[in-house]
Formats: structure tokens, C-alpha cells, sequence
């Protein structure tokens, strides 16, 4: 346990201080639906690019991802090059257009102005489970984290951090979410980037911790051609299509805990901007992440560290690894730094998903379904409301979650059975006038039958061999390697489902369609902006650099 003096604890309290005083300071500018749920759309690229990069770095990004290094090794990094470089920029750059010029709040809002209520409220209701399933994990897993490491109680723990969230939400609804969130990136990288900076550096600097680390891996690609090369157990093919393509545009595009930040921008090549600025910092994550993971596998190897043991299955619990570095390396006053910056990390994804949670249900399922003239002042109301409820439901999902000791492949999981087929839909709604309304529908319907139905055949056993390896092709997968393949399978029958229906059911009219699908919507044009203001300029900087790392770890 790390044991913290009372200028730890002042930190602490400072932070929780601050996150308050920023809800009561901007609850004046969030009294309109426009100011509440779309944060007055006048911020800046790069507020909006920390804050949509901050939405993502909840207790799974970090703690998550740091204990599945254990477990997979580099190939945890594919989730952050690979699985989200090439679809954040995808997103800048053509998707952004349309979300953005068409002046809706929500995902589910330009499926409704695309396709028809159908669509809109499968969708709705998806996300909004799947957004209080991962707003209970994250805050079961903050708790369970502060319980192992520090000796809190756990419902303490929980609740406390509920109700600060609640708090400021409530009181500034996106806007305060954003800049809370701003906060707590620069909080996340001074508390944390230290302790994998001191680890690399105590086990001899990068080249000799990879060249300590076992091949299946030290590597991204050297090893991808055989999945029993691996530590995963997946192939490349694997990678690139249900990591690098399904689920990695399933999420960064269409996925509204993020995209609801680029929409806070102040114009169209701002909100262009928001994941191309964001995208260099999702770059450097690995180092803590990763980095601290690899570090973590090398110390315990060699005898000088272990593993904390989950209080519920009393294990050696992989996600304590950077708690535990923290206890390692962080003498007073830093420790109170470190743990402020993982509470930071648990409420900044905490804030995304309730933020996120409550515009979906206020305009997409409230106001579709029960008050289509609900005024502007009751809309608010309502969304507060919601955060409320919606806090509330994520303490009962965060309960459900302590049977789960293997979060990342279970979250996963989740987005191969929302975001994977959605992203097909949403990329012929883009792309082809010809998708029908009927198309869109019945093809996300069959995408994530299709996802849930080899997710539960895959676990309990229910196809023979020659099937396994024909959905994953691998005999033995591992849970990380069905989510990959399950979301693939997803988008292709998705994809296939909506065309087939489409070419036999009726499109909407072109007039309809205008600024909503390529060919019919004006140009995002830069005009006179010069090169270093340009999205693309910077989306090609951005794509170079990602291929000089890849080829680095290769």
C-alpha cells in the first residue's frame, strides 16, 4: 500500500476543490440546451483536442491497458497507433464535415436526418447501454484500485467520486466536463509520465527492456504472421481488419463520448482539427502506458516487485501495475501527485461517458420518443436530471461489474458488439445515396447479432474446432483475438446486409440528403488559410509519424 502524509492528502483535496469551483464558475454559461449539451460550440482545436483525447483516458485507458501489457506485451500499443491513428484522422478529415455542418448534438441525431427513427433509436439505446456499462466499470475499477492500494473503502471510494462528478456536471454539463477534463490531461501526463521515465530508465533505457522482454512480445509485426507466434494469438490480418479498421473507426468515428467534443468547436476546421491535434498526444500514450507495463514485466521477472492480489478473487491482479510503480518510485508529495493523477484519469472518463450519456438521452430518446416539443429550458432540466439518474445507474452497473476480473477483453467486447457494425452503417450513410433507411436498420440489426451471437459462441464453446478457426484463424484465440475477429465479422455482415437490402428498397430523394453524404454536401475547403493551419498538412504529419514508429518496433 502507498502511504500517503498530509501533503499528499492536500493535493488531493486541492484537485477535488478545483474540479468543483470549475462546475459553479461555468454553470452561468450552461442555462441553454446549446450551452449544456454542445458546450456553446466557440471552443478552440486544441481545447477541444485535449478534451477529446481526455474523454478516452479513463481507469481502462491507463490501468486497463497497463495490465494487459503484461499479458500481450507491445501489442498493447496496436490499440494506440494502429487501433487509433488512421480513424481519428478519417474523422478530421471527411467524416467531421458532415457530423459538424449539419448542426446535430448527437451520433444518433445525423442517423435520424440520414436514415429515419428507426435507426436513430436502435442506436440510441445501444449506446446509452453501452455508456452505463462503462461508466460502471470505470467507476468499480477506480474504487477496487483505491481500496487495494491506499486501504480506502471501497463504497466510500465509489460514491465520493460519484457525487463530485454529478456535481459538476450537473452544474456546467459539457462545457464543465471539458474543462475538467483539460485539467485533468495535464495531470494525467506530469503524475504518471515520471514513473515510466524512472522505470525505463532503471531497467538499462528502451532497447534493453524490449531486448529483456520476450519475442512473442517485444514486437508489433515481426511476429504477426503466425498467431501462435504472439502473445496475443492474433495474426495481422487480425489487426488490421478488426482492430485497425472495425473497431478502431467503430469507436474514434462514430462513437459520441468523443466525437461530442469535437462538436464543442467554435467552426468547421476546428472541429476538423479537434482528433488530427489530439491524434500526436494518443501517439506518445504508449510510453506510460505500455512503457510502464513492459518496465512492470521486467522488475517482477527479476524478483523486485509483484503484483497486488484482487480482493474478490484474490489473485495477482494485473491492473495494480502502475499503483505499484507509483509506490516504487514517488517519494512524498509526488505519491499524492501520482494517485491525484489516476483519480484524475477515472474522472475525466467517468465525466465523458455521463456527458455523453445524458445528450443521447435528452434529444435522442427523451425528446424523439416522449416530448417532441419540449422547450429549450426543459431540455436542460431534463439533462440534469439525467446526469443525475445517469450517475446513479452507472453505481448499480459498477456493482454488477465485480464478477469481471478481466476488463479490457470484456470492454472490448462491448464495442465489437456496438461500435463495429455501427461504422459500417455509418460509413455507407457517408459515402452511397443509394443506403436506404431500411438497409441502415436491418443491417445494424444483424451486425450486432452477428457480434453477440459468435461472443457467446466463442466463450462457451458452442462451435466445433473447424469453426473457431475459421471466425479467428487460430485454434486457440485468445479473448483479445474473438473481440477482434467478432467485430469484423460484425462489419462485414453489416456491411453486406445494408447493401443488399438497400438495392431492393427505396432511397430517400437527393434534396433530403443534401450536407449529409458525400457528393451532395459543399466542400470543407480551407481557403486562405495557410499550410500550418490546414487539417490535411497536419493528418499527413501525424500519418508519417505513425509509420516511423511503427517501423521503429517493428
Amino acid at each position: 500500500m502507498i502511504t500517503l502524509t498530509l501533503l499528499d492528502w492536500a493535493i488531493i483535496a486541492l484537485y477535488f476543490v478545483a474540479i468543483i469551483g470549475i462546475g459553479l464558475h461555468l454553470k452561468r454559461h450552461a442555462d441553454s440546451s446549446r450551452g449544456f449539451f454542445e458546450g456553446g460550440r466557440g471552443n478552440s482545436s486544441w481545447v477541444a483536442g485535449i478534451a477529446f483525447l481526455s474523454a478516452n483516458l479513463g481507469a481502462l485507458e491507463i490501468l486497463g491497458h497497463a495490465g494487459t501489457t503484461l499479458k500481450y506485451g507491445m501489442y498493447v500499443s496496436h490499440f494506440y497507433w494502429v487501433g487509433a491513428i488512421p480513424a481519428m484522422l478519417f474523422l478530421g478529415l471527411y467524416m467531421m464535415p458532415f457530423y459538424y455542418s449539419s448542426r446535430i448534438h448527437s451520433i444518433p441525431g445525423y442517423l435520424n436526418l440520414r436514415f429515419d427513427e428507426r435507426t436513430r433509436i436502435l442506436n440510441a439505446i445501444s449506446f446509452a447501454l453501452m455508456t452505463l456499462l462503462m461508466s460502471g466499470i470505470n467507476l468499480y475499477l477506480m474504487a477496487l484500485v483505491f481500496q487495494v492500494v491506499l486501504g480506502w473503502d471501497w463504497h466510500v471510494s465509489m460514491w465520493v467520486s460519484a457525487a463530485c462528478i454529478a456535481a459538476y456536471i450537473t452544474l456546467g454539463g459539457l462545457m464543465s466536463a471539458i474543462f475538467t477534463e483539460i485539467v485533468q490531461f495535464f495531470l494525467i501526463w506530469a503524475g504518471l509520465f515520471l514513473v515510466a521515465i524512472l522505470g525505463i530508465s532503471e531497467v538499462g533505457g528502451i532497447d534493453a527492456l524490449l531486448a529483456d522482454t520476450p519475442r512473442n512480445m517485444a514486437h508489433l509485426w515481426a511476429t504477426a504472421g503466425n498467431a501462435s507466434e504472439n502473445s496475443m494469438g492474433v495474426t495481422w490480418a487480425g489487426i488490421v481488419l478488426g482492430l485497425g479498421f472495425v473497431l478502431s473507426f467503430g469507436y474514434w468515428t462514430t462513437d459520441f463520448l468523443v466525437v461530442q467534443r469535437a462538436f464543442s468547436s467554435k467552426d468547421l476546421r476546428s472541429a476538423r482539427l479537434t482528433p488530427i491535434t489530439a491524434s500526436f498526444f494518443k501517439m506518445l500514450l504508449p510510453l506510460i502506458v505500455v512503457g510502464a507495463g513492459l518496465v512492470f514485466y521486467r522488475l517482477q521477472a527479476l524478483g523486485e516487485i509483484t503484483l497486488l492480489d484482487h480482493p474478490i478473487t484474490e489473485k495477482p491482479w494485473n491492473d495494480t501495475a502502475i499503483p505499484v510503480l507509483i509506490a516504487r518510485y514517488y517519494p512524498t508529495g509526488l505519491a499524492g501527485l501520482g494517485i491525484t493523477a489516476l483519480l484524475a484519469g477515472f474522472m475525466a472518463g467517468q465525466a465523458g461517458n455521463v456527458s455523453a450519456f445524458n445528450t443521447v438521452w435528452t434529444y435522442d430518446i427523451y425528446k424523439a420518443v416522449f416530448r417532441k416539443d419540449a422547450s429549450d429550458e426543459h431540455l436542460v432540466l431534463v439533462g440534469r436530471i439525467t446526469t443525475i439518474v445517469g450517475i446513479l445507474l452507472s453505481v448499480v452497473t459498477a456493482y454488477l461489474a465485480m464478477q469481471f476480473d478481466t476488463i479490457m477483453d470484456y470492454i472490448q467486447a462491448i464495442f465489437s458488439w456496438v461500435n463495429a457494425p455501427l461504422f459500417a452503417t455509418m460509413l455507407l450513410g457517408m459515402f452511397w445515396k443509394r443506403c436506404t433507411a431500411s438497409g441502415a436498420f436491418w443491417g445494424l440489426l444483424l451486425g450486432m447479432g452477428t457480434s453477440f451471437g459468435i461472443y457467446l459462441g466463442l466463450r462457451f464453446g458452442w462451435f466445433g474446432d473447424g469453426v473457431v478457426w475459421f471466425l479467428t484463424q487460430a485454434e486457440h484465440p485468445s479473448d483479445m483475438a474473438m473481440n477482434l475477429w467478432q467485430a469484423a465479422w460484425a462489419w462485414v455482415v453489416c456491411f453486406t446486409a445494408t447493401v443488399a437490402i438497400s438495392l431492393v428498397t427505396e432511397p430517400k430523394p437527393e434534396e433530403e440528403l443534401v450536407g449529409l453524404v458525400k457528393g451532395l454536401t459543399p466542400r470543407a475547403d480551407s481557403g486562405a488559410v495557410p499550410l500550418l493551419g490546414r487539417p490535411g498538412f497536419w493528418a499527413v504529419v501525424a500519418l508519417a509519424a505513425l509509420v516511423a514508429l511503427n517501423l521503429w518496433f517493428w
